[in-house]
């Protein structure tokens, strides 16, 4: 780090200090710390709602030489806490951009800490786990350490955490536009094509983006949506988003629907990320706790009955167990990472989904045939 007073502090539970130099908004903010390996989408990373609850480290070095732009948010505010990076953001240089990252951060109240040796604080987020951390910014430079250290022992924890709650939708609506495109930026969809209720446990907006793409009119109801209010749409499939904390905890709710979609309709569901947990926990399946998650752009993902690997964007810390899926649930995929569930589908029904990201905003896109596979099911069944 350079000369500079340290003007943000990065405390861990154990009391472990990082110093470095603050950008962004000024405040003291608790959570869990993952990393991320992506090289790009540094934007969409905090956007994402998937991400509350947590800090997010950057392991790639130049964050923010692209600057911000709202074409590239994923929700309409950041969830991510904050965020930790090695160099501090330069100015932008870019086309697109509209702002600098921490002007944006600190519109949005988001802290920012540069300076830090990512490399370092990765490899004991791999060695310990996500540990619980508390990220204060002050121009002063004035800590009380102490203070930190308890605050970051403080922190609850996402274990038994329902988050999706907070980050759903109140109330339904109608989603239109479909993935961008060059010169035309976002285009809206047709009309005509299967009807899709979207539960939102956290949606990210390319998901809906990618849905309406592959030609589907969607609709999307808060994650406490039930039954009846999923049917009163009269859908032709259901699709489970993604979202953030606890599985099991946000099953309590989710559950109960899912399982009365099954038992009562014929309706091809598709779920990614969370909504893969949620339809595991339905089927009968279990989720466990991950020592540090899969977060980045670049995990290869093995599709098992055709031996065909998809690099994919991944972001969970909650993992399905492959192990307790009951008879007729087939594992459909699998990471070559560390071997873990990363899809299922139940046979003979046009029930499936992924661990990873289709979507892949910013990428990548080898996954997105999974859509397609959705429409495609959507209208086998009302042709059948």
């Amino acid at each position: 780090m350079a000369d500079t007073a340290p003007t943000a502090a990065l405390v861990l539970a154990d009391g472990t200090v990082f110093h470095g130099r603050g950008f962004g908004a000024e405040g003291l903010v608790t959570a869990e710390l993952c990393f991320n390996t992506a090289m790009t989408g540094y934007q969409e990373v905090m956007t994402d709602p998937s991400y509350d609850g947590q800090i997010v480290t950057f392991t790639f070095p130049h964050i923010g030489n692209t600057g911000v732009t709202p074409e590239d948010e994923e929700a309409s505010q950041p969830y991510a806490k904050g965020m930790v990076v090695k160099w501090d953001p330069t100015e932008p240089s870019n086309w697109r951009a509209v702002g600098t990252l921490p002007d944006w951060l600190r519109r949005t109240g988001r802290i920012g800490i540069g300076g830090i040796d990512t490399r370092r604080l990765t490899r004991a987020i791999r060695t310990m786990g996500m540990p619980h951390v508390a990220l204060e910014h002050r121009a002063d430079g004035q800590f009380d350490l102490e203070k930190l250290v308890a605050a970051a022992r403080g922190f609850e924890g996402l274990e038994g955490a329902d988050l999706a709650k907070g980050v759903s939708t109140l109330q339904s609506y109608r989603w239109e536009d479909g993935r961008w495109e060059w010169g035309t930026g976002f285009p809206a969809g047709q009309v005509g094509g299967p009807k899709v209720v979207a539960i939102d446990y956290g949606a990210k907006r390319n998901i809906l983006r990618s849905l309406v793409s592959a030609g589907c009119e969607v609709t999307v109801l808060p994650a406490t949506a039930t039954y009846e209010d999923v049917m009163a749409q009269s859908p032709d499939g259901v699709f489970l988003s993604n979202g953030p904390g606890d599985p099991a905890a946000t099953g309590a709710y989710a559950v109960p629907m899912i399982r009365e979609l099954m038992d009562k309709t014929e309706l091809p569901i598709f779920g990614i990320c969370l909504g893969h947990q949620m339809l595991a926990l339905a089927l009968g399946g279990q989720t466990v706790k991950m020592n540090h998650g899969h977060h980045g752009v670049n995990h290869p993902v093995k599709e098992i009955e055709t031996g065909k690997v998809e690099i994919t964007s991944m972001n969970h810390g909650f993992a399905v167990d492959g192990g307790t899926l009951p008879a007729g649930v087939v594992e459909t995929h699998v990471s070559l990472f560390d071997g873990t569930n990363c899809g299922l589908r139940v046979e003979g029904r046009p029930i499936f989904s992924v661990q990873h990201h289709p979507e892949a905003s910013p990428g990548p896109q080898d996954s997105f045939y999974l859509f397609e596979r959705f429409a495609a099911s959507m209208k086998e069944e009302t042709t059948a």
